[in-house]
């Protein structure tokens, strides 16, 4: 967040805000007429917080706090109400502000020439003290941290038409927000039935919002749809506008090519991912509206290669953490867990934040003692009862410990080990116990007969899945040897089963880039994305199978409609493009130094933006003729070789 120090933000305990707005996010599902709270323990915010700083002041000063809550101002142990100026005298000034909320967040906004509220001040409940948390969202006296403030766009249906004695309106896009309804007759009540598609929209029994007996001045709630259907009514008897609502985050990249249909998938692609960026990344804009940690640490991936925008991310890591105490996994998956605390150092390589590895530390330790406390006495990972082993909706062998576990397990040991160095934290014994770790590993997982991992070695079968596979090679936990050994035995091999959802063709297709497979790579790309952009797709799918019929496309989860028609893992081909086609990557954390390193053999002509920290490059390619610039220095070309001065 860049900040204007003379200008004060709303403070609040650090990770409350999110908790708070991340509880409020997991409660706004529905689902054909009820509502559907997330199904796993969610943490509380702090009802009681004290804000404090102490500053040396050279002359008498005055300041005004405004507060969310109940409370008092303490000045050198003087106390004052909330909302009054507040003199103080030349010297040493300890300020203290104390405030309960029990219905909302606990924070305070303090205005003064000198005494300002901003990234300096502490808070604590009364234990641990910690630095303030902010957000540049929050800046203003009057925007309440405990409300959400969307901007608006105002959209008209692109086509309205007479369907089955009803009308139905296609707003052509997807939209995220409210609906506005003009009558005729100011005494008329009509049926809303909203949906993703046309098929959705026209099933009155099974679509997943519906409202009747809406009229004039009914209040419509914020929903996700592209098409309106109005039962028995007549074209030209209501009129229908769609008011989207979004919370602004900019989008920084561009992408322009010589292949129209690429072209087409790169932006149908960050229209899914602006769609399902808020305060927080959620999975879907219409189903669940929920915070999944898997689908979110796609979503890091694509972030620096559309927005760049830290904030988010930090919000979405936090909200999915809670409170340090943790007794479940998050979402109850135990591997999204790890995904979670993997997440970490990524986080730390795009944004150089150490500040923020320092603050999350403890939470991430936490993590880490509750995986460590579910291992047997191999030193494997098992679920317990309550918690679901998922890695992907496939054919994977679960009975007993399963090796995709490991292999993430083996990474959260690394990365503990990585941020704790960062901080000066002793981080010798997760070394050791990576090393014992991955000893175990190899000898009870590898089959060098099969030059691969298999699934579960307690079973007995020797099954062997693409999963595990693919993660001891995004994670670099295998030799160049045994790497060569699963893309033959395991990743090129059509004897072993496809992966089939797009939520780990995501990490199939990370592999595909990282050892160079680009040929097959920019193949998968064009064959499914370009078959969603074929079928006339406004926003990238949940999932997407060509073969079925189209009154099928829809179904999922036994459920005719459960499929999500804007994902945000569909976004992937930005990440994907960007890091492997476009070169775009860090080399050391915070983009100190980057590499630039576009693959013209894919094109004949690019003209593309994509954002580094605190800066951009630009990529022109034509008649053969290449041109990279940066507008900030420490870029090299993939040679190594300096990209252009910056002056």
């Amino acid at each position: 967040m860049r900040e204007d120090r003379k200008c004060p933000v709303w403070i609040w305990y650090p990770g409350d805000f999110e908790i708070y707005h991340g509880m409020l996010q997991n409660f706004q599902r529905e689902e054909r007429g009820y509502g559907w709270p997330a199904y796993w323990k969610m943490d509380d915010w702090r009802k009681n917080v004290r804000f404090f700083r102490t500053y040396e002041l050279e002359k008498p000063t005055e300041f005004q706090v405004t507060g969310q809550g109940v409370g008092y101002v303490s000045v050198n142990g003087k106390k004052y109400p909330l909302g009054q100026r507040i003199p103080c005298e030349a010297g040493t000034c300890a300020v203290e502000i104390f405030i309960g909320n029990m219905t909302g967040l606990p924070c305070v906004y303090v205005e003064g020439e000198v005494i300002r509220s901003d990234r300096q001040w502490m808070a604590d409940d009364f234990t641990e003290a910690h630095p303030v948390g902010v957000s540049s969202l929050y800046t203003e006296k009057g925007k309440n941290p405990n409300k959400i403030y969307y901007e608006q766009t105002r959209h008209l249906p692109v086509s309205e038409r007479a369907v089955n004695g009803g009308v139905l309106f296609d707003f052509g896009r997807m939209i995220n927000g409210t609906l506005n309804l003009t009558f005729q007759n100011p005494r008329r009540t009509v049926t809303v039935a909203y949906g993703e598609s046309d098929q959705e929209a026209l099933d009155l029994d099974w679509c997943y919002y519906k409202q009747e007996n809406v009229g004039p001045y009914t209040l419509l709630r914020r929903r996700a749809f592209r098409y309106i259907y109005l039962p028995e009514c007549e074209p030209g008897e209501i009129s229908c506008e769609g008011v989207h609502t979004y919370i602004p985050i900019e989008t920084r990249a561009e992408f322009y090519c010589d292949n129209a249909r690429l072209e087409k998938i790169w932006h149908v692609a960050a229209e899914s991912y602006e769609l399902c960026s808020g305060l927080f990344f959620i999975d879907g804009i219409k189903r669940d509206r929920w915070i999944w940690s898997g689908d979110a640490y796609q979503s890091y991936f694509v972030n620096p290669y559309l927005f760049f925008d830290e904030e988010i991310d930090k919000r979405t890591i936090l909200a999915l953490r809670g409170n340090e105490k943790i007794v479940q996994h998050i979402n109850t998956i135990v591997d999204y867990s790890m995904l979670w605390l993997i997440s970490i150092e990524k986080e730390y390589w795009i944004t150089g934040d150490r500040e923020f590895v320092e603050m999350i530390y403890p939470k991430m330790e936490g993590m880490m003692q509750l995986l460590e406390s579910q291992r047997n006495e191999t030193g494997f990972l098992l679920g317990r009862p309550q918690d679901w082993i998922f890695v992907d909706w496939a054919d994977i062998d679960k009975d007993g410990a399963v090796c995709a576990e490991q292999i993430l397990l083996l990474k959260c040991y690394e990365t503990m080990a990585f941020c704790g160095d960062l901080i000066g934290k002793e981080v010798s014994g997760y070394r050791e116990t990576f090393a014992r770790l991955k000893a175990a590993v190899l000898r009870y997982f590898w089959k060098e007969e099969k030059g691969a991992f298999i699934d579960c070695y307690e079973s007995g079968r020797n099954h062997v899945s693409r999963h595990a596979n693919i993660f001891a090679i995004l994670f670099d936990l295998v030799t160049e040897k045994q790497k060569e050994q699963i893309l033959e035995h395991v990743l090129l091999n059509p004897e072993v089963p496809q992966i089939t959802t797009p939520y780990f063709k995501f990490f199939e297709l990370d592999v595909w880039g990282k050892t160079g497979h680009l040929d097959r790579l920019m193949d998968s790309i064009q064959e499914y994305w370009g078959s969603m952009v074929d079928a006339g797709a406004v926003t990238f799918w949940e999932e997407f199978d060509p073969k079925r019929k189209a009154e099928e496309q829809y179904s999922m989860y036994s459920d005719p409609y459960g499929k999500s028609l804007c994902h945000a893992w569909g976004a992937s081909p930005i990440y994907l493009l960007g890091r492997y086609f476009l070169g775009v990557r860090p080399l050391t954390p915070g983009y100190e130094t980057f590499e630039a390193e576009p693959r013209t053999e894919f094109f004949h002509e690019l003209d593309c933006v994509v954002p580094v920290k605190d800066g951009e490059v630009r990529i022109l390619y034509k008649h053969e003729k290449l041109s990279v610039t940066a507008s900030r220095e420490g870029g090299f070309r993939g040679d190594g070789t300096p990209l252009i001065k910056v002056k």
